[in-house]
């Protein structure tokens, strides 16, 4: 009975409505009731967050390029008007997508030529450096990155940065072998021979 009593109370509105104004009887009120109960669910609080990429690079948060969720008022209240960040869209995508292939292409572009660099290096033989003698094996001064730098440019009109080159401590007439770092995965040996007059 009670359960009766409680239907009959929480649909109140409809049954009544139903019955004071078209007459309907009390089985049809119930059919109907049955027929139009509503199931409300609470939803959660959703985060609003927004799909940005970075301008530039903002400490804390991520590098220049980046994709990123970030939440919709440090968006609009900090990166949008510092001109930090921009909103995900289809055509953005594309094009960062395009700029990344050029990217990877000048990448493998770079890296084939200081390939092609090396085996040049490789191929020439080695290098002769010609300094003042003293005593026995000792030479006057030392062999230097510029000094190789120069014989570089004049044997083989290239043009290469001394801070790539990397030599032993050369003090004595003899046969050495220098590294050049053409690029981070490309190393090239050259060989000096020394020799004193």
């Amino acid at each position: 009975m009670a359960s009766a009593s409680a239907s009959l109370t929480l649909s109140w509105s409809s049954s009544s409505r139903l019955q004071g104004f078209s007459g309907v009887s009390n089985e049809a009120a119930k059919t109907l009731q049955k027929r139009s109960s509503v199931a409300v669910v609470a939803q959660k609080k959703t985060k609003k967050t927004r799909k940005i990429i970075l301008k530039e690079d903002v400490v804390d948060l991520g590098k220049k390029g980046q994709l990123l969720d970030v939440r919709a008022g440090y968006y609009r209240n900090f990166l949008l008007p510092m001109g930090k960040a921009q909103i995900v869209t289809p055509t953005l995508l594309k094009e960062m997508k395009m700029e990344e292939e050029r990217i990877e292409a000048e990448k493998k572009r770079v890296k084939e030529e200081a390939q092609q660099l090396a085996r040049i290096f490789e191929t020439v033989g080695a290098f002769k450096v010609k300094r003042k003698g003293g005593k026995g094996k000792q030479i006057f001064g030392t062999v230097t990155a510029q000094d190789l730098v120069d014989i570089i440019k004049a044997q083989l009109q290239r043009d290469v940065d001394k801070r790539i080159v990397s030599l032993p401590e050369i003090r004595e007439i003899g046969e050495y072998v220098a590294e050049l770092k053409l690029h981070p995965e490309v190393t090239a040996r050259v060989r000096l021979n020394v020799y004193g007059n």
